[in-house]
């Protein structure tokens, strides 16, 4: 049996003959963890054809840490009982958010619009020590037919066309008793977006977080999605 450590070592060896890796520490709540991810993700941008842009506007968002995708692994440490729960994240990235809620017990489904960001989630699952599974999802077009107790996304309110996918997304996948927890930073739509989780029967509270790093402070806001009364939850 090939030792786990030299495995990683082949994975990364083979991502750095395509990509400019970073490995970055965070420690979340007394939690150490190690994430393997892209230097400069506006690097890849030259490895999109106008084919696949005209296609499907996809920009290489998944390859970057992003403040949201942190604050809300600190939120499943503190705040979030996910131990032994079904939990699927939709556009995971290199799966910050994913491995987190694994590294608490978690039975969990990590998830991206990219192939490419789900090689990066499979190491950095293999690196922090935790098993989940991977899968390519659209969120424009949900296929599986199963549900999970908790749902999250970490800054995937950037575009004004995603707001409703989104909001159907979390309805398909999400059991009825579930709850949702998405992390954004502030953004001008995430009002558009509550409004329609309103419209499509959501109650959602609302809860004021911050990223801090060095000298930088970014707000965030988580959003609890659920179709029950959070004290009844």
């Amino acid at each position: 049996m090939i030792d786990a450590d030299q495995t990683i070592a082949g994975m990364i060896e083979e991502l750095s003959e395509e990509y400019d890796l970073e490995t970055s520490p965070y420690t979340i709540a007394g939690n150490t963890f190690s994430f393997v991810s892209v230097r400069d993700s506006y690097a890849l941008l030259d490895r999109i054809s106008p084919e696949d842009f005209v296609k499907d506007e996809q920009m290489p968002y998944w390859a970057e840490i992003w403040p949201a995708a942190v604050t809300l692994s600190e939120f499943i440490v503190e705040g979030l009982d996910v131990a032994g729960k079904k939990v699927i994240e939709i556009g995971a990235g290199i799966g910050l958010a994913s491995v987190t809620a694994a590294k608490m017990g978690a039975d969990v489904m990590a998830t991206d619009y990219s192939g490419e960001a789900l090689r990066f989630i499979r190491l950095n699952a293999l690196k922090n020590r935790v098993g989940l599974g991977t899968e390519r999802l659209d969120w424009r077009c949900i296929q599986r037919d199963d549900r999970f107790d908790v749902f999250l996304a970490a800054d995937v309110l950037y575009e004004r066309v995603n707001l409703l996918p989104i909001v159907n997304a979390v309805d398909k996948l999400m059991r009825p008793e579930g709850c949702a927890y998405i992390a954004d930073p502030r953004r001008r739509l995430a009002q558009q977006f509550l409004d329609l989780a309103f419209e499509n029967g959501f109650s959602v509270t609302s809860y004021a977080k911050s990223f801090s790093r060095g000298r930088q402070t970014i707000p965030v806001n988580i959003y609890r999605l659920s179709k029950t009364r959070e004290d009844d939850a």
